[in-house]
């Protein structure tokens, strides 16, 4: 499968992520979706007649071109199907078929926190920024957010401060940057950490790509922080975001009459994110303990009777880890379909088998 033809997936007229995804599965890669005959596009699930008006050479064209940029930019090209590609975002049924990235970051770090906030930063914001990365710094976290004026570059630069890889994940592609005042940030970020975008060269940060921005941000980490908000904008697009994915979403709250308040304490008080009282809590609330501390004794556990089969997946996975597993990882690595695991867990947790523990994850009962 080359990439010419994992390019060219991108650049049809008329089919996006999910459709792209559906064609993958039925024809098995890229490269024979470009040699499928309409008669057998008709067949794919979702594509139906409108095979009729597909492009499929003016898509190979453009995904040409874009080959030639990314080549001469040393630009990397993740697919859906590399192992480099966020695996986090990968769980999420709208996930982009493929991103570009600048950096040398580590999508699959073992923990990914995301940082969003207004563009109208405060200095109550920007401190509680500061503090939260510099809570964050003891646990190796990546820290993603979406290179905007405010909170988002305040916690690309704080993470810079203290050595933490960041992640800016934008809405255009990379042939430019949008701010241009970030761009002495943005080069800082390539050497520990990086840019990100679905987006191809020439695309302009028109306003309708940024909520599809928000959901790869969203959609990386274990959980999205939003420090200070006001109640419309893209802050709250990524907690909604967010959520729907399964994620936690946490706010720190600010005095009632704050315009740039406003929006953390509406998450909170809607129970849309938990009240983050103080950065330190962070860390205790998703569970995590601190690296080179001690360890708890590894509980062994005799195999239950009466398991189904994805039942049994998930325990054997929980067993061979010390650490306990994020829901996304366990429906990963144990197979179970996106519908099914929430369930599944569930009754193994009404049984006394595994614990739901902050942080939507999961460890041995």
């Amino acid at each position: 499968m080359s990439l010419l033809h994992q390019l060219g997936l991108t650049f049809i007229k008329g089919i996006g992520a999910t459709l792209s995804k559906n064609m993958l599965s039925y024809f098995g890669n890229a490269g024979e979706v470009f040699a499928a005959t309409k008669t057998q596009l008709k067949r794919v699930p979702g594509v139906g007649m409108r095979a009729e008006q597909l492009n499929m050479q003016a898509a190979l064209e453009r995904a040409g071109q874009e080959l030639v940029y990314i080549k001469n930019n040393k630009i990397e090209v993740l697919f859906y199907t590399d192992s480099r590609y966020p695996k986090r975002l990968k769980n999420c049924t709208d996930a982009p078929v493929l991103l570009y990235s600048k950096g040398n970051a580590d999508l699959n770090n073992q923990r990914v926190i995301s940082i969003v906030g207004t563009r109208n930063a405060t200095d109550y914001g920007r401190t509680l920024c500061r503090q939260l990365v510099e809570d964050l710094k003891a646990y190796n976290v990546l820290i993603v957010s979406g290179l905007a004026l405010g909170i988002d570059v305040a916690a690309h630069k704080e993470s810079l401060r203290l050595e933490l890889p960041t992640v800016g994940v934008l809405g255009h592609g990379l042939d430019r940057l949008y701010p241009a005042v970030n761009r002495p940030v943005a080069d800082k970020m390539l050497l520990n950490g990086g840019l990100l975008t679905e987006f191809p060269s020439g695309t302009k940060p028109d306003r309708e790509n940024f909520p599809q921005r928000n959901r790869i941000v969203a959609g990386m980490a274990d959980a999205t922080v939003v420090v200070e908000a006001g109640l419309k904008g893209g802050a709250l697009i990524t907690a909604e975001i967010a959520n729907s994915y399964n994620r936690d979403v946490y706010a720190f709250p600010g005095r009632i009459n704050d315009e740039y308040s406003e929006g953390c304490n509406f998450l909170i008080r809607n129970h849309k994110a938990a009240l983050l009282p103080c950065a330190a809590d962070l860390a205790y609330a998703l569970g995590w303990d601190k690296p080179g501390s001690p360890q708890k004794a590894k509980k062994q556990m005799i195999l239950p009777m009466g398991l189904s089969a994805d039942e049994l997946q998930v325990f054997d996975l929980l067993q061979k880890h010390d650490a306990p597993v994020a829901i996304d990882d366990l429906t990963i690595k144990a197979g179970i379909p996106l519908s099914q695991p929430t369930m599944t867990l569930l009754n193994m947790e009404l049984q006394g088998i595994i614990r739901s523990l902050p942080g939507k994850v999961y460890t041995i009962g």
